[in-house]
């Protein structure tokens, strides 16, 4: 685990570089924008199509949607609770929200899990992030910040908008294809297992890029506690607790709750952006989760592997 955190952090380190001499004079936000739509737009659903088409899906994948919608509502109901009860500016609130209740399944934990369990963990991944986190990031937490933000932009998106996107289409075809037993050409698949090698450098490289160490301010520290806390103490040992009764193979119970302990998403820089929440605190909280990740999920790896 250890060995294969060294290696993420070194790419993500890269990252970091890229912000600092911004090489040819890109900008790190702006070379991020771009490398995270290609790989949301086409690479990622590549991989998702390459994956779901040969993965088990059935009565387990309802049990990851039930593992990982349940611990983002109550990851939600203790940050809204203690946010509520210490009176904290909704849009310091909102922004706490997304932070402490959406984990970045996918961009580091689908490079940390196939690392660390092998390749058999990518379908888990996926699962989780298209079958629960996702959904309930693009309908629930949609609603969140709009309410506790505001929405500036000309045209107001409806809600079920935010799902119309190239991934959940990739989705929907990989499990017809799943469903109805159709093998994919060799031509096909081998062009799907090329994009999809893209997808973990390019993820980490972009998480680098987000890392935001100017944002670290003293003056946040009482909003970043309760984040810490909640989303990489609490939150998994809220779904390793939900887990036990669950009838899947332990190795797959490990590697969920391994994924939920992951530190905040990225995705919620953007929605801070647009609906003007706290988007400082929200990059310091991705920034200080991320870099305590390196600590914490080691220490979950042990925890899990023992438990399951």
């Amino acid at each position: 685990m250890h060995s294969t955190l060294i290696q993420m952090t070194l790419v993500m380190v890269s990252g970091i570089v890229w912000r600092v001499f911004k090489p040819l004079g890109l900008d790190a936000e702006e070379t991020r924008k771009v490398l995270t739509t290609v790989v949301y737009y086409y690479f990622l659903p590549a991989m998702i199509v390459e994956v779901l088409c040969n993965a088990e899906i059935g009565v387990q994948s309802l049990q990851y949607t039930v593992l990982g919608v349940a611990s983002t509502l109550f990851a939600i109901l203790c940050i809204w609770t203690l946010g509520t009860f210490l009176k904290f500016e909704h849009r310091c609130l909102g922004a706490v929200i997304l932070a402490a209740a959406f984990p970045n399944v996918t961009y580091l934990g689908l490079p940390v899990l196939e690392q660390t369990f092998g390749t058999w963990a990518r379908s888990v991944v996926i699962q989780l992030d298209l079958f629960a986190i996702a959904p309930l990031l693009f309908t629930l937490g949609i609603v969140i910040v709009r309410h506790y933000g505001r929405d500036t932009s000309a045209n107001r998106q409806s809600v079920w908008s935010f799902l119309n996107v190239p991934p959940f289409w990739a989705a929907g075809i990989a499990v017809a294809i799943n469903l109805n037993h159709f093998t994919l050409p060799m031509w096909l698949s081998g062009s799907l297992k090329l994009l999809s090698a893209a997808v973990i450098p390019l993820m980490l490289f972009s998480l680098g890029l987000a890392l935001r160490w100017e944002a670290v301010k003293l003056r946040n520290i009482p909003y970043i506690l309760p984040i810490v806390i909640i989303k990489m103490i609490l939150m998994p040992l809220f779904a390793m607790t939900l887990a036990d009764p669950f009838i899947i193979a332990a190795k797959y119970k490990a590697a969920i709750v391994l994924d939920l302990a992951m530190p905040s998403m990225v995705l919620g820089i953007v929605l801070c952006d647009r609906y003007q929440l706290d988007s400082s605190l929200y990059a310091m909280a991705v920034t200080i989760t991320t870099a305590l990740s390196l600590i914490t999920l080691p220490l979950w790896h042990q925890i899990v592997m023992t438990r399951f």
